[in-house]
């Protein structure tokens, strides 16, 4: 069962702008649901992977990997496939993930940095309300993986038994292993465990090495339908691409030729079916002790990966690949089962405010993220009229930054200095992004109709970016 309306003309009036964009999201109100009291708060399985694209998932249609414990939560749920992180890099996403609100509110603009103080983490509210909150895995709001820490914002933090802390084939086991433990311990009712994985993330290492050929070439994935780069890019992206600090991947592949950037997708595909294995142990344990139908499961990713989409490895940049993410919402018996969403635009902000939506918790004031629970029970209701992305690939330059709007068809992102400094793509007819329409007279009023859907954005949200004149 997929859901699939169209008809949509992408264009954002004012009116609907206010009736369902983020700006109706700055005063969250509690939602009261049908039934709500037939069934006591479910306990919360919020399972993360790290650089995950959306599309790298078998349940997305793709042949070059199999994820039977993904898809397995995606048959029981609600699939988003128009899921959109709030930064493409670990430390900011993660922040808005757990507070619902942007990485210029958190403060967390770049990796190494600490949530706000004053500003709640999911963990501190469930925690107020009653559930037993644990986080296992990975963390980065600072340290990735804390050795001493026994509370961290909210949850208790077990802390996993690895060799090494740097690799995902190192920590996951570990991760699904600690997860497990608390399962097995018959955990008091209600509450909220977060598995935090670290796959797909090794393909950051993996791409500092020179790709072998290896004896089955010809069962690589072949290279994408946009692998080509623009000649006029961005001047911003050309000047990431060349960045040797903060993300350096792409300055690995200038030498590569085909058959490397195929093998590239290969191991990242192979990662991604390590972790995968790694959240199936979990998900088994949480059926073997009987909390299947008791537990809402939400999966997602902090961001995802370039893919080879225009020459693109890791994250770091705005285009399609690296800045989406899987998110299922799957409740045994309450969501509905094996529906695919292609209609709301959604985004890791809204993660917070759907927990507490199927909790019966109010969600903290000030946040931008919506619940994805009325669209998953009335897939008419109207959600964001667009999302955003922010992005600072510098950490010697914090103003170097760029912002993604995305519309129901159309994406535009803008970017701080540099030449050619916007790109606009119809998603719905372009969706390798190839056309970049900021460039087409023909393209104008939509351009100009999004240049202000972000400069109202900016001064509603007290971001400090402003758009390049045009």
């Amino acid at each position: 069962m997929d859901r699939d309306r169209d008809g949509s003309t992408g264009r954002i009036g004012r009116r609907q702008f206010l009736r369902s964009g983020f700006a109706a999201a700055a005063a969250p109100a509690v939602l009261h649901f049908a039934g709500a009291a037939e069934r006591r708060r479910p306990n919360v399985l919020f399972i993360m992977t790290d650089q995950q694209t959306a599309g790298a998932m078998g349940a997305c249609g793709s042949p070059w990997l199999k994820t039977p414990a993904m898809d397995s939560i995606a048959a029981r749920g609600v699939r988003f496939e128009r899921s959109y992180c709030a930064a493409p890099v670990c430390g900011p996403s993660r922040s808005s993930i757990v507070t619902g609100r942007m990485p210029h509110e958190t403060g967390v603009v770049f990796n190494g940095g600490s949530i706000r103080p004053e500003i709640p983490t999911f963990g501190e509210v469930f925690a107020a309300a009653g559930y037993r909150t644990m986080w296992v895995g990975k963390w980065h709001l600072p340290e990735s993986y804390p050795r001493r820490a026994t509370k961290l914002r909210g949850f208790e933090y077990m802390p996993v038994e690895a060799k090494a802390y740097g690799l995902g084939a190192d920590t996951d086991e570990p991760v699904a292993d600690a997860c497990i433990r608390f399962l097995k311990g018959k955990p008091e009712h209600p509450f909220l465990l977060a598995a935090s994985f670290h796959n797909p993330h090794d393909i950051c290492a993996w791409s500092g090495r020179k790709p072998e050929p290896h004896p089955d070439v010809e069962t690589y994935p072949p290279l994408p339908a946009n692998f080509a780069v623009d000649p006029d890019e961005p001047e911003f992206i050309k000047i990431c691409r060349e960045r040797t600090y903060y993300g350096p991947e792409n300055t690995h592949t200038k030498a590569w030729d085909a058959t490397q950037w195929r093998a590239y997708l290969r191991a990242y595909y192979r990662f991604t079916e390590d972790v995968d294995r790694a959240i199936g142990r979990v998900l088994a344990a949480l059926r073997a002790v009987g909390l299947e139908d008791d537990t809402l499961i939400v999966f997602t990713s902090d961001h995802g990966e370039g893919t080879a989409g225009h020459r693109w490895i890791v994250k770091l940049c705005l285009y399609e690949a690296p800045v989406t993410v899987p998110l299922i919402v799957s409740w045994k018996g309450v969501t509905p089962a094996g529906v695919a969403d292609r209609t709301h635009v959604v985004s890791s902000i809204d993660v917070l405010p759907t927990l507490c939506a199927y909790a019966g918790i109010d969600p903290p004031g000030g946040i931008v993220g919506r619940s994805l629970r009325s669209i998953i029970e009335n897939p008419e209701a109207s959600h964001h009229a667009f999302v955003v992305a922010e992005v600072a690939p510098d950490t010697k330059d914090p103003s170097f930054q760029g912002r993604m709007v995305r519309t129901p068809r159309y994406k535009y992102m803008a970017y701080a200095r540099g030449a050619n400094p916007e790109q606009l793509f119809d998603i719905e007819s372009d969706t390798g992004e190839t056309r970049n329409l900021a460039r087409d007279p023909g393209a104008a009023r939509i351009l100009n109709e999004h240049r202000v859907l972000l400069a109202g954005w900016c001064e509603r949200a007290k971001d400090s970016f402003r758009l390049p004149s045009g």
